[in-house]
């Protein structure tokens, strides 16, 4: 069975996508670190280095120091899928992560995204 595409992507080429969602919506790029803070439990200097190095999602997920157990309550859809119902593991970390960033871009409050 071949990896998903998403898995072997640099976590660091997609990165700056969050970023630009964000910001033209009026947010910003230290929103987005928070968001993704809260979501694996990297501090700025851990996230900062993820991204330096240029590490795929499959090993950003697998090196996150502490998944949030508060994502389990991330509800909604992305690209068309249910996030709550999606049942391979890595695929339902990545979009948790997407679902935050588009509540963000969609001027949800930061109290309300980070649940």
């Amino acid at each position: 069975m071949t990896k998903h595409k998403i898995y072997t992507m640099s976590f660091a080429s997609v990165y700056p996508h969050y970023v630009t969602k964000a910001e033209r919506k009026e947010r910003t790029k230290s929103e987005v670190d928070e968001i993704i803070r809260w979501l694996t439990g990297y501090t700025q200097e851990e996230l900062e280095a993820q991204i330096e190095k240029k590490i795929d999602f499959e090993t950003f997920f697998a090196e996150a120091p502490q998944l949030n157990p508060s994502r389990a309550l991330i509800k909604g859809v992305v690209c068309g899928v249910r996030v709550e119902n999606i049942e391979e593991p890595l695929m339902q970390e990545i979009r948790y992560l997407d679902k935050l960033i588009d509540e963000l871009a969609k001027g949800k409050m930061m109290e309300k995204i980070l649940r």
